[in-house]
C-alpha cells in the first residue's frame, strides 16, 4: 500500500506512536487498544492517536 518515501514516513510515524503509547501511564488494556488502532487502521489510526490518544485531555 505504501511504497518508497511515504512508506518510510508512515513506518516512522507508527513506530513513534507505538513507543509513545507503551511509555504512557494508561492501563495495559487501553495501550493494547491504541496500538491495535494505530497498526490496523492505516494513516487514520496515527491521526486519531495524535488527536485523542492516551494521555490527552
Amino acid at each position: 500500500m505504501f511504497e518508497g518515501f511515504f512508506g518510510v514516513l508512515y513506518f516512522i510515524a507508527i513506530v513513534y506512536a507505538v513507543l509513545k503509547i507503551v511509555k504512557s501511564s494508561v492501563d495495559d488494556g487501553r495501550k493494547a487498544m491504541w496500538i491495535a488502532i494505530v497498526v490496523l487502521v492505516p494513516i487514520f489510526g496515527v491521526v486519531i492517536w495524535y488527536l485523542i490518544g492516551p494521555g490527552r485531555s
